[in-house]
């Protein structure tokens, strides 16, 4: 399995990838969904198939859901029944203005596939640090993943699973650090150029403290994420 060093070093080729594409390809989804769908198959074994961008057929697959269906980032088979899902979200830039929609539309798409039954979870990913471009790609403002952010998915580690629909079985929070930038730089193009260029794009872990966490979420520590829910899907 991916351990965490790995998985920061795969945040990073997805984040590389993200720089070097239109921001609505789906290459960088390949890298990080395909990763994670494929440390799941390691882990579970034969018995299970695994459906996601960038791993084996590279296809995602639709669960059905209490109201509709939904095609989901990573789905777990076992006997050609959908058994589990994964949504897989990476956030780079313009994150205050969504921040709420984010996690209301989080929120609403657990509810609908926990409905029926099927255990899912959710991974987010989003650096501390991130731009706000207006509609001409300028940067107007540098935005911050702050405790005041965090403070919703606390409340959402003390939420029994059992007792909420709307709450996913297991969320990983996973909050990173980019290199900082030594320049002045004004738009999307100067801020892309730079990191593609720089030649030690190092990601690592935030070094904010953004609170204890209970158990329903789990941040920045994609093993123990993934031994958590690879146990629970084993146990169905």
């Amino acid at each position: 399995m991916t351990n965490n060093i790995e998985f920061l070093k795969c945040i990073e080729l997805s984040f590389r990838k993200f720089l070097e594409t239109h921001p609505r390809s789906n290459q960088k989804l390949k890298i990080l969904h395909g990763q994670i769908a494929s440390d799941l198959s390691a882990i579970l074994g034969q018995d299970y198939l695994i459906s996601s961008l960038g791993f084996e057929k590279g296809k995602e697959a639709k669960i059905q859901g209490r109201y509709i269906d939904k095609n989901v980032d990573i789905t777990i088979f076992r006997d050609k029944t959908a058994i589990a899902g994964i949504g897989v979200k990476f956030v780079m830039q313009n994150y205050s203005q969504n921040s709420n929609n984010y996690f209301e539309n989080m929120l609403g798409e657990t509810a609908n596939i926990r409905s029926c039954r099927i255990p899912y979870f959710q991974i987010f990913i989003i650096p501390d640090k991130i731009p706000h471009y207006n509609d001409k790609k300028i940067i107007t403002k540098w935005e911050t993943f702050s405790a005041h952010n965090s403070h919703k998915y606390l409340v959402l580690s003390r939420d029994n699973i059992d007792t909420f629909v709307h709450t996913p079985t297991k969320t990983l929070l996973y909050v990173i650090k980019l290199p900082d930038i030594d320049t002045q730089i004004a738009n999307k193009a100067e801020y892309d150029s730079y990191y593609t260029n720089l030649q030690n794009l190092t990601v690592e872990n935030t070094n904010t403290d953004y609170g204890i966490f209970d158990s329903s979420v789990i941040f920045n520590d994609y093993q123990m994420f993934m031994t958590k829910i690879t146990h629970f899907i084993k146990s169905i």
